[in-house]
């Protein structure tokens, strides 16, 4: 079982707003609470979307999501909203924070320029430290997502889900996001843990 204690005490120290939640039902409810009348934009997330965030969120904002094609330049307009939601490949107990991106997209927009970064997380994203982190990331998540969307690459074709660290044409894993603290080009950076799975 992951240490939320030390999880969230870590993350504070590095600069985080930390929230806990049982269930992601609760979840949704504090966050559509706390966001009203913004500019909202999604990267890809199968957290959010098993969560219904998108739907939950759009009667109080103007929400930008590509996955629902809110329009032709979403992830454009997306990375200029107010509040960016995404959730995270690995996030270590010692309080750091790792993704893995293909187009760029989500990383470049959750590390710059918004009011509000909100890292949505189920406690199966959680490993004991840094390394566990991202290797949870780059064997579990990255694999993972490539089957979802049906790559031809050696992690999404192998019976064994590892990363090869290939060099397929089709590889998703391109870019590494690291959060070792809080970001100063954004105002408020918030981890949700949700004593759930969600997502890869």
């Amino acid at each position: 079982m992951p240490n939320i204690e030390k999880l969230t005490e870590n993350l504070k120290k590095h600069g985080f707003d930390v929230s806990y939640y049982e269930t992601g039902a609760e979840a949704v409810k504090a966050l559509t609470e706390k966001i009203q009348g913004k500019t909202v934009g999604i990267g890809g997330s199968k957290t959010v979307e098993t969560l219904g965030l998108f739907e939950a969120l759009t009667p109080g904002n103007q929400v930008s999501w590509h996955w629902k094609k809110t329009s032709p330049d979403a992830n454009d307009v997306s990375a200029r909203a107010q509040v960016y939601l995404c959730s995270a490949n690995g996030v270590a107990e010692t309080g750091e924070i790792i993704n893995i991106d293909g187009t760029g997209n989500r990383i470049a927009a959750a590390e710059y320029g918004r009011e509000a970064v909100y890292i949505i997380i189920g406690v199966n994203k959680i490993a004991p430290d840094y390394e566990s982190a991202l290797w949870r990331a780059r064997n579990i998540a990255a694999p993972l997502n490539a089957k979802r969307l049906d790559r031809k690459t050696p992690c999404a074709l192998s019976a064994e889900m590892k990363c090869y660290d290939c060099d397929s044409p089709e590889r998703i894993c391109r870019g590494l996001s690291v959060f070792y603290r809080k970001l100063t080009g954004v105002k408020t950076c918030e981890v949700v843990i949700i004593n759930e799975e969600l997502g890869y």
